[in-house]
């Protein structure tokens, strides 16, 4: 945005303010400062786990609701906190540093310590704090913010941040304005957690019946080794030298993430059809009925091959469940679906989670004899996913619209329009 767009707007943002309102910058309605950082070693070994003191914030302890973590067992002592910058009770503060900037937003109950990743700013006697709070999550001020970011991590200086701008109307106004606000988005939040519950219950719905159908098994029902009903492979390894701009699709584990929800693939790659023939005839590739599942990283994206398109994956990510001749591919799948948990916990790596083969080959599942007994539990477990996925869809448009409610409800506060 250039500086003659960047007046324009301030004028035009001046002139559409109701009689008595001012445009101020943030310097000039109160002090803003930063907190201190401390050193992991120093934190852990003087200030964790006493019981006395003032808390430590980090923007670790904010959550993205707003809420202040402060039993993190961090304090510091009362005899130390003349070395420490403090926010006082009823203070906002902000997150100006990384991938949290100007997302991790709270307002102190209490003095706290805070990190040095994390403004306050306490306003002078004009100014309502939690109508300053508030202005935080507007549309207004997080433009403005994010257009102040600079440095790889990104950040916003405390002059830039100074700079910011907020529209301020009389004290009485601002106190009726967070009367309102505080009133609503207490209702809003009410309904957005009954909506959240709702979404929770609706996917441990199905959750708890496809638990429920390989948990109590039925008469004649086997119990086998995966080992012992396939092959569990993986993939020829693919060098990304052998990318080319077009050919045969190569997945790796974010496609199959993708095509396994029905969502469309966003970064598309591709190995030669050459390459691919040449993998075909001396190793095979995936064919119809076969499975393939996330095993590095993101655990238990699972895709059924429902087609003949060509196309191959990368090696280590992905394994590949093939020859399962006993066994419905998608049986197979609701099977490995239901114990995914119970499958992550056999994960290994520090670094990330992944599963070997080897763990995977003696995983047990059990099944009824005959393919068709399998394929009425699958019809079974259809039904029943499409209809919790609509009551998903149903509450997931909840949530979307009441924090664009939140957002419409903001943006006439603070343009003077909130009746």
């Amino acid at each position: 945005m250039n500086d003659r767009t960047m007046e324009n707007i301030k004028k035009e943002k001046k002139h559409s303010l109701p009689q008595g309102w001012k445009i101020k910058k943030l310097s000039e309605i109160g002090n803003v400062f930063n907190g201190n950082s401390i050193n992991a070693k120093i934190k852990k070994e003087k200030y964790l786990g006493l019981d006395n003191g003032l808390p430590y914030i980090g923007t670790k302890d904010i959550g993205f609701d707003s809420i202040i973590d402060y039993e993190n067992g961090v304090k510091i002592p009362l005899t130390e906190k003349e070395l420490f910058k403090i926010a006082p009770k009823n203070t906002p503060l902000i997150c100006v540093e990384g991938g949290s900037a100007g997302r991790k937003i709270g307002f102190t109950n209490q003095d706290v310590c805070f990190g040095n990743k994390l403004f306050a700013l306490v306003p002078n006697k004009s100014v309502n704090s939690r109508f300053l709070f508030y202005y935080y999550f507007s549309s207004s001020f997080q433009i403005h913010f994010s257009n102040e970011m600079t440095g790889i991590i990104g950040g916003v200086s405390m002059s830039k941040f100074k700079s910011i701008e907020i529209p301020l109307p009389p004290l009485p106004e601002q106190q009726r304005i967070v009367a309102i606000l505080d009133e609503t988005f207490s209702a809003i939040d009410k309904a957005k957690a009954n909506a959240e519950q709702n979404l929770k219950n609706a996917k441990e719905l199905f959750e708890s019946y496809l638990q429920g159908v390989f948990e109590k098994q039925g008469d004649g029902w086997e119990v086998k080794c995966l080992d012992e009903l396939g092959a569990i492979t993986s993939s020829k390894r693919i060098y990304k030298s052998e990318y080319v701009k077009d050919g045969v699709p190569f997945y790796r584990t974010k496609e199959i993430k993708e095509l396994s929800n029905g969502k469309p693939i966003t970064l598309e790659l591709f190995i030669s059809k050459d390459r691919y023939e040449q993998i075909k005839k001396s190793f095979g590739v995936p064919q119809i009925g076969d499975l393939l599942m996330s095993a590095v990283g993101t655990i238990g994206e699972i895709m059924v091959i429902e087609n003949e398109d060509e196309f191959y994956f990368k090696d280590g990510n992905i394994v590949w469940f093939k020859d399962f001749q006993r066994l419905d591919t998608n049986y197979l799948k609701y099977a490995l679906t239901a114990f995914v948990e119970k499958i992550k916990s056999l994960a290994i790596g520090a670094a990330y989670s992944a599963l070997t083969i080897e763990k995977l080959n003696k995983y047990e599942i059990t099944f009824p004899k005959t393919k068709e007994e399998q394929q009425t539990i699958v019809r079974q477990l259809d039904t029943l996913r499409i209809e919790t996925q609509k009551l998903e869809s149903i509450y997931q448009k909840k949530i979307l619209l009441l924090e664009e409610l939140k957002k419409s409800i903001l943006q006439k506060a603070f343009s003077g329009e909130l009746n």
